[in-house]
């Protein structure tokens, strides 16, 4: 059973920025990957917004990010995940082929996948004409024929972009006319858009090409006829899947299956961590996704850190512990820390001082419901015996007193 500081489970962008950073931290660093590493990206044929990158394809760029972990000491495990035990200090990760393995954090970046229509030709032209980010590869279909599928916010919102560069944009609608499930401005201004067509009741049912994509078929779904339209490009909408099923709703997710986050990247439990598209967020990017993988890494860097403080500092002592919690803004919390800097020096290192500035370390403060600024707690041997909150008055610490004189 191996073990590792730091655990990230999925290998696109997100996991190898959070593996750059963790390595690099000289955290015991590993990726847990089932697949190519770099994840949707490594689908991408051409890249040409990932800053310093004037054009690189997918494949590429994510083996640079991979070189890059590795360089630092990275580890890439190819296993698929299937279960994961994220409670409690050391989290348990098992996978398909039968092994366990520990981390005193982890970082999920599991990553989406596109809903699939599963026609022929779909997959044959991944890459090649059929896509599922207009933002990344619109500009490719520069005064071309285009075919969007699918009707929510996403498909008529990308539609609407896509215009800026193709000469036209056809729209598969599964409904009946003017019927859509976007929002009704998006709608209206679609259904004006001259460069924006509609095909009702119908669905696509294949898409035919030779190297590239050329032409789609869509059948009418009243009339059952088929008609074969020039394409060039494909781009679908049906839905995105987010990777986040062997979680068991561990962390909490919202209605699609998303992983909630803080802007820290952090989840609903202690110690993991969240980044890139299994994650609720406006821009799913390769660039998004490595800034989220880099905020995970550093934060689960500062949460090791005060786990291991907390530990050999407070937990660990073998003398009582006020614990001050304080902010460099706040008068009345530098004053306590003085008081109380003055009160230890006198007990002949009975009793122990931790400073914890709170605008650093909520965590910590949020574990002990620390709301108020100035608070002390009193601890004994691991144990919280009193929280003192307010002001600093020497008839608050009788019970520290009376542990250092016992």
């Amino acid at each position: 059973m191996q073990q590792f500081d730091l655990l990230i489970i999925g290998g696109g962008p997100a996991g190898l920025t959070a593996a750059i950073y963790g390595a690099r931290a000289r955290l015991k660093t590993a990726i847990l990957e089932k697949g190519a590493v770099g994840g949707q990206a490594f689908t991408t044929r051409e890249i040409v917004n990932f800053p310093g990158f004037a054009s690189t394809s997918g494949p590429a760029l994510m083996k640079t990010l991979a070189e890059h972990a590795k360089g630092f000491g990275a580890q890439i495990i190819t296993e698929e995940v299937t279960s994961v035990e994220l409670c409690g200090e050391l989290k348990q990760i098992q996978t398909r082929k039968g092994r366990t393995y520990q981390a005193r954090a982890v970082i999920l970046a599991p990553g989406a996948q596109p809903r699939l229509l599963n026609i022929p030709g779909e997959k044959v032209f991944r890459g090649s004409g059929v896509s599922y980010c207009a933002t990344c590869d619109a500009e490719f279909y520069q005064d071309q024929d285009v075919v969007v599928v699918g009707n929510g916010d996403a498909a008529v919102e990308e539609a609407l972009y896509i215009t800026k560069f193709a000469r036209k944009v056809t729209i598969i609608v599964i409904h009946d006319e003017g019927i859509v499930d976007c929002n009704r401005a998006s709608a209206e201004i679609a259904f004006q858009h001259p460069q924006i067509e509609f095909v009702w009741n119908s669905i696509l049912t294949e898409i035919k090409g030779e190297l590239e994509a050329e032409a789609v078929v869509i059948k009418n779904l009243k009339t059952g006829e088929l008609t074969e339209m020039n394409a060039n490009g494909v781009f679908i909408y049906v839905g995105m899947i987010p990777g986040t099923g062997f979680l068991n709703q561990q962390v909490d997710l919202d209605e699609c299956g998303y992983i909630l986050t803080q802007p820290s990247m952090e989840t609903s439990i202690s110690g993991v961590f969240a980044a890139g598209d299994a994650t609720v967020k406006v821009l799913r990017q390769v660039v998004t996704a490595a800034n989220d993988g880099a905020i995970a890494a550093v934060t689960a860097e500062r949460y090791l850190e005060e786990e291991h403080s907390f530990k050999q500092e407070i937990l660990q002592a073998a003398t009582p512990v006020l614990v001050a919690f304080w902010k460099p803004n706040n008068p009345e919390s530098i004053s306590l820390l003085t008081y109380l800097e003055a009160l230890t020096s006198v007990k002949e290192k009975r009793v122990k001082l931790v400073k914890v500035d709170i605008s650093r370390k909520k965590r910590l403060a949020e574990q002990y419901g620390v709301e108020e600024i100035p608070t002390v707690l009193v601890m004994n041997q691991g144990k919280l015996l009193r929280k003192i909150t307010g002001q600093v008055d020497e008839s608050c610490f009788c019970l520290a007193d009376e542990i250092i004189a016992g």
